[in-house]
């Protein structure tokens, strides 16, 4: 298995260098790119199916660009049409699996780096994409980002996006309890407190989805054991029975027993758990930077619930290892192509498009930090974006999400003693011995 380290300064530095100071935006491979279909009319028909995970209702800028997009490319080459199906984000997950082992997958569809990408690597189930990123496009990404989607030096994945995970918070309800962001974990334990005894929900997570209650998990194995402790225990050059990570798996209970996340967060989603932040009855909302549209440009959300809204770091444990710079997150999803496609020639067109064009309107249609260099010298960026921008550019180090570095069944495995440690039906000394069993099993 493919072993992914954390992700690279250097790439958030590039990052920075391309979105701050002006760099390319690819706009004019955009432009090669619409003329080289001008004669498109001329050409047999064909339909690209696509499938994506940004359903209307939950991720409405997101599915608006996607939409747009369609319609440009549609527009500039008439001979081919884009079949849509939207999923939400684990129904997709579920259905991407599944139509892989029938060897039935879209034409284009979207994947996680790493060990997600793996078995349907393995699997000859995705084209290689070097061919689209040969013709100058390799040079609009952002250095480290392709990489996390390449193996043996063959990239089967184009990034859209590049993510960190930071807490947000209600701005009023800390004020109105006298608290403060904090710096020290102890100084976090204390907001806990004051808003649990308050009857405030403090966090709110949807442990139903796993996935969220991991990214608490890994910033405590981070700030306990320093950022090389998790990555090291899942690719066999340490252990999950080391004491930082036990003792993050303890520090997760120790919060369950305080009332910190919301009641019944083992049995909601993250849509339903995001209620109780998005109407004002919960402290905290720790998420990846695509909630940023919800705190700065979505018009559907109350302004003066959007000026309600900051983000803090996570912060550090005494004695820990950890620093309060280090984040959890990662480059998103990326696009990929069928190896099986019928329309290979067209999806991997459409895919090229699609890179370039969500380069260029993502930054203000949807406030998200895309995978391709952009030029913001005449962007009016919300303080919150510019903000995470700031501290990308003081980033000593990403991880990239667990499961994410983790083969499936791993990933699988890790994600249910998740759900079970929140839920306090393991010790942490048996989460620590399953993911061993696990991530031996597979040695």
């Amino acid at each position: 298995m493919l072993k992914k380290k954390a992700f690279s300064s250097f790439a958030i530095l590039s990052l920075i260098f391309a979105l701050v100071l002006a760099g390319c935006s690819g706009s004019n491979d955009s432009k090669e790119n619409d003329s080289s279909n001008s004669d498109s009319g001329s050409k047999e028909q064909a339909t690209v199916n696509f499938m994506h995970l940004w359903p209307e209702g939950s991720s409405k800028q997101h599915n608006m660009i996607v939409q747009n997009i369609i319609t440009e490319y549609e527009d500039a080459n008439p001979n081919v049409n884009i079949e849509l199906e939207v999923l939400s984000n684990d129904q997709y997950k579920e259905k991407i699996k599944i139509l892989a082992s029938s060897n039935k997958l879209p034409d284009v569809g979207l994947t996680w780096a790493a060990g997600f990408l793996e078995p349907y690597v393995n699997g000859n189930k995705f084209a290689q994409l070097d061919d689209v990123l040969s013709d100058g496009l390799s040079e609009s990404f952002i250095s480290g980002t392709t990489e996390a989607f390449a193996f043996d030096g063959k990239t089967y994945g184009l990034p859209l996006e590049l993510n960190i995970a930071p807490i947000y918070y209600n701005k009023t309800i800390f004020a109105e309890h006298g608290l403060e962001v904090p710096q020290t974990y102890e100084e976090f334990k204390n907001i806990v407190k004051t808003l649990a005894d308050a009857g405030i929900t403090p966090i709110t997570v949807g442990n139903k989805e796993p996935w969220t209650g991991s990214m608490w998990y890994m910033y405590l194995a981070d700030r306990f054991g320093g950022p090389e402790t998790l990555t090291n225990a899942i690719n066999r050059t340490g252990s999950f029975e080391d004491p930082a990570l036990v003792s993050a798996a303890q520090e997760i209970q120790n919060l369950v027993d305080m009332n910190a996340f919301v009641k019944g967060h083992n049995g909601l989603g993250n849509e339903e758990a995001k209620g109780p932040f998005m109407n004002n009855q919960a402290g905290m909302y720790l998420m990846g930077t695509w909630e940023l549209p919800n705190y700065t440009t979505n018009q559907d959300v109350p302004q003066e619930f959007r000026d309600s809204i900051g983000f803090f770091k996570f912060p550090t444990v005494e004695g820990g290892k950890g620093d309060i710079n280090s984040f959890v997150g990662g480059p998103g999803v990326g696009l990929f192509v069928s190896e099986s496609s019928k329309v290979k020639e067209e999806a991997k067109d459409f895919v090229k498009f699609f890179v370039q064009k969500w380069g260029e309107v993502s930054v203000t249609d949807a406030g998200v930090i895309p995978a391709t260099k952009v030029d913001t010298s005449t962007m009016d960026l919300p303080q919150m974006y510019i903000d995470i921008l700031d501290e990308l550019s003081n980033a000593s180090n990403i991880t990239l999400y667990a499961d994410v570095q983790m083969s499936p069944a791993v990933a699988q495995e890790h994600l249910n003693m998740i759900q079970s440690l929140f839920g306090k039906q393991i010790t942490p000394e048996e989460f620590a011995k399953k993911h061993e069993e696990a991530l031996a099993a597979e040695e």
